[in-house]
């Protein structure tokens, strides 16, 4: 947890659960890996699990810490907060009791704006009708390339009040991205020894489909060694579009 944090698009970080693992080509350089594998040695106590080596590392087996759900009740203003930066809040080993403990913090602080990331598109949208939906909570799936567009219809069919896509790291072409009841989409470049290079027109494909469909467009970074390395204008300027939070308030 964090009471601040350095992504452009949010304000605070909250971890209820640590550690992940592997799913698909976004992940090869997860920086949460290196950043838990940092904070074992460290001596960190919500980092000693260890992960499998095929699929995780050390540091990084799952774990949930229910002591951490008190945490978001701590802070006395409000925020934008993206819930597990350093895990999947719908990873198959998250119990959906606890997932559901994750949800009623969110509805019992609604002064926060909480942002909920997953590559598991698929149990998220199984178990989305066993769970009850904050107003205050944006759903959003990771789409890092056109094989992982299906996660975008699964998150469809969910019942989240904002709906949202990270094209991040963007490893190529969206083509056939289709916006429909998607809320906002955030796309950047990946970062860290290793980084994977982006395509401008890959970017300007993305941004020209939010504006056809007027969707929030926000550009996070070019990517490179360090986050910060490329910059972030597209075209000459910065896009820091994000939805409308009148979005997640209940029609009158």
């Amino acid at each position: 947890m964090s009471d601040r944090s350095a992504i452009e698009w949010t304000e605070a970080t909250w971890n209820p659960t640590t550690g992940c693992d592997r799913v698909s080509s976004g992940c090869d350089n997860c920086y949460a890996l290196t950043l838990a594998k940092r904070l074992k040695a460290m001596g960190s106590p919500k980092y000693q699990a260890d992960g499998d080596p095929r699929t995780s590392g050390p540091g990084f087996g799952l774990t949930v810490h229910p002591e951490a759900l008190t945490v978001p009740f701590g802070w006395k203003s409000p925020r934008t907060v993206f819930v597990n930066s350093m895990s999947d809040l719908f990873h198959a080993r998250v119990p959906l009791d606890y997932v559901r403990r994750v949800f009623d913090v969110i509805a019992e602080t609604p002064q926060h704006t909480y942002q909920v990331l997953t590559k598991r598109a698929r149990r998220l949208r199984q178990v989305s009708n066993r769970l009850q939906w904050p107003t205050n909570l944006w759903m959003g799936v990771s789409v890092e390339s056109a094989k992982e567009l299906p996660r975008v219809d699964d998150l469809r069919q969910v019942p989240a009040a904002v709906k949202f896509l990270s094209c991040e790291p963007l490893l190529g072409p969206l083509e056939g991205l289709e916006l429909t009841a998607i809320d906002w989409v955030i796309a950047g470049g990946e970062s860290g020894p290793g980084h994977r290079s982006m395509d401008a027109m890959w970017v300007s494909q993305i941004r020209d489909t939010c504006r056809e469909a007027e969707v929030p467009f926000f550009f996070k970074q070019w990517g490179g060694r360090t986050p910060k390395a490329g910059g972030r204008e597209l075209e000459g300027r910065t896009w820091d579009d994000m939805p409308s939070r009148q979005l997640a308030l209940p029609a009158s």
